[in-house]
């Protein structure tokens, strides 16, 4: 039998029966000393003293046992890791409490439960009426990846100073389209006194793209990334160190509520200002509109990935020249964003996941190839949607490799100049209904629906639908 200290629960069991230590000890049959050690977890509880428990008050010997223990624990890390919280609770914390006051426990984890009901309710009422999205976050907290998220959404994922900034010093480096590797190594060394070094090293390690040496000026690029990604990386290193104090300043006036919201909003900023560098705005937004939006064109011309040039699309909204207003995500098989980004209002759910009947999905069945989709939202608006899969891999063979499906997608009235709206038929009639998100999506016909939307109860022939519990296919 596997040591098991149950003081708590013994000194609750006596509590409940009214004994003192002493009455409790001769019941049992041991001694005073041995049951103070018992409840003070000096002493693992033994197989005698459970089957004494179990003749003397009836009780069944697996309320003692840690049968639970796992699940409760599991539980109770979910309900506890909120970041608003403040505390980082140890896995030891939890086990300690989880074995020792279950009651506790499972009462904690219920507060959680009643807590994050009411919040999902009242985000997907405040979705579904179009209520501001930051009241909405306030009640359901998010996580620092998700607040920075939120961040650039209402920024309608445009941020005009590093934008500027970038397209300025592209125009002084004389913007090489599809060639500025070269050009950005000997920007760093002459602005910045920066040498760049592109080798296989040691310390960058598995996964590693960039490090740079202040102490020696040297910034090092893993010899995996192909010249796209170099450049990238170069003009990362260059809004580190050009930048930064853009960069903070805009960080500072956001509000983030953390050290890690704002260190990941930096990086972000980094990021953005990286593409907007190797992606000038009036270069990049002149070819998109002559070739219509073709993103493998673009990726050509430009020297850079699938996902970087639907990631770049979603940005190009300056004031008096704005391209199409696209919304931009990035999903895993798992259904897990990692990526979204809006030029536009248009609303992802954070509450429940997404509509499965999303084209983004069926691009897992179809790898490498650009899927389309007309699909209308539950208000009637219909957008064109074109997703397909990107992978990452750096290794040789048998490494892992990443592979996600990146979605792109515009309001149907920019359709027409778009080329994936060639051959499609516009007819809103003939889109696919869609919504944000089961928990937040009215639609009650719909073959894929999951459970019903939050805040409306169910009628008897919902009870046996195939979102019941236990409920089976005919």
């Amino acid at each position: 039998m596997k040591k098991t200290f149950m003081g708590v629960r013994l000194k609750r069991l006596r509590e409940e029966q009214r004994l003192t230590q002493a009455a409790l000890a001769g019941k049992l049959g041991i001694s005073l000393s041995y049951l103070n050690q018992l409840e003070n977890n000096q002493r693992p509880l033994t197989l005698p003293v459970l089957l004494a428990l179990n003749s003397t008050f009836g009780l069944d010997v697996q309320s003692f046992a840690e049968g639970d223990e796992a699940r409760l624990i599991s539980d109770l890390r979910e309900a506890l890791a909120d970041p608003s919280l403040g505390e980082s609770i140890a896995t030891a914390e939890l086990r300690e409490l989880a074995l020792n006051m279950p009651a506790v426990g499972r009462a904690l984890v219920n507060i959680n439960r009643k807590y994050r009901h009411a919040a999902e309710q009242y985000a997907a009422i405040s979705a579904r009426l179009g209520e501001d999205r930051q009241a909405a976050a306030a009640v359901l907290p998010s996580t620092p990846f998700e607040e920075v998220r939120d961040f650039f959404y209402l920024q309608h994922n445009y941020i005009a100073e590093l934008d500027d900034a970038a397209e300025a010093i592209a125009g002084r480096i004389g913007s090489p389209i599809g060639r500025m590797t070269p050009a950005l190594v000997s920007y760093l060394e002459s602005q910045h006194g920066v040498k760049v070094l592109i080798d296989a090293i040691d310390e960058l390690g598995s996964g590693t793209q960039r490090m740079f040496d202040s102490r020696t000026r040297t910034l090092r690029l893993s010899p995996s990334l192909h010249p796209g990604q170099q450049a990238f990386q170069l003009a990362t290193q260059i809004a580190i160190l050009e930048l930064d104090e853009a960069i903070r300043s805009i960080v500072a006036e956001a509000n983030f509520t953390s050290d890690e919201s704002r260190g990941l909003a930096r990086i972000g900023l980094a990021n953005y200002f990286a593409g907007a560098l190797i992606l000038p705005y009036s270069i990049f937004l002149a070819e998109a509109e002559q070739c219509r939006y073709d993103i493998e064109l673009l990726s050509h011309r430009f020297g850079v990935g699938f996902e970087t040039i639907c990631h770049r699309l979603s940005t190009l909204q300056r004031h008096n020249a704005r391209g199409v207003p696209f919304f931009f995500i990035r999903v895993d098989r798992a259904g897990n964003i990692s990526k979204r980004q809006s030029a536009t209002d248009f609303h992802f759910s954070r509450v429940g996941g997404t509509c499965p009947l999303w084209n983004v999905y069926e691009a897992f069945a179809n790898p490498g190839r650009i899927l389309t989709q007309l699909a209308r939202m539950p208000d009637e608006r219909t957008y064109l949607w074109i997703a397909r899969t990107v992978s990452h891999g750096r290794g040789g063979y048998g490494a892992p490799t990443k592979t996600f499906a990146v979605a792109l997608g515009c309001d149907v009235r920019y359709a027409e100049r778009v080329v994936y709206s060639h051959g499609l038929k516009i007819d809103t009639t003939l889109a696919t209904p869609i919504g944000m998100g089961c928990k937040v999506c009215e639609r009650s016909n719909c073959p894929q629906r999951a459970f019903p939307p939050i805040g409306r109860a169910l009628n008897i022939d919902e009870t046996q639908s195939h979102f019941a519990p236990y409920a089976t296919s005919p």
